[in-house]
């Protein structure tokens, strides 16, 4: 990561901290007060539109956690309660999956390291 990217990103954690709306004018004015030398202004531009909209604090805290998606597409088709139970039952079949695919593989009798 480049100096650049990693000023504009610090910049953008420090407006979410202080819950600052994200814009790239409040990042280039924090890029410049901190005095990174030769950031380019498109890389505030650029942040600021990726994060527009988007609660950072909430995106930090939900690293790596994958279950959001699923109740919220269920709960679209339908009632909570129908999209609960089926969003629940989507990862044993994908497990399932996962695993004969596994047993498939293993089955022609060479691995990586034969």
């Amino acid at each position: 990561m480049s100096t650049a990217e990693l000023a504009a990103s610090y910049a953008a954690l420090i407006l979410a901290d202080d819950g600052v709306d994200i814009t790239a004018d409040k990042l280039n004015s924090i890029i410049k007060a901190a005095g990174v030398p030769d950031v380019e202004p498109i890389w505030a531009t650029l942040f600021a539109k990726a994060l527009e909209g988007k609660d950072v604090k909430d995106m930090l805290l939900n690293v790596g956690s994958g279950g959001g998606a699923a109740p919220a597409a269920g709960a679209a088709s339908g009632g909570a309660a129908a999209g609960g139970a089926a969003a629940a039952d989507e990862p044993k079949e994908e497990e399932k999956k996962e695993e004969e695919k596994e047993e498939s593989d293993e089955d022609m009798g060479f691995g990586l390291f034969d």
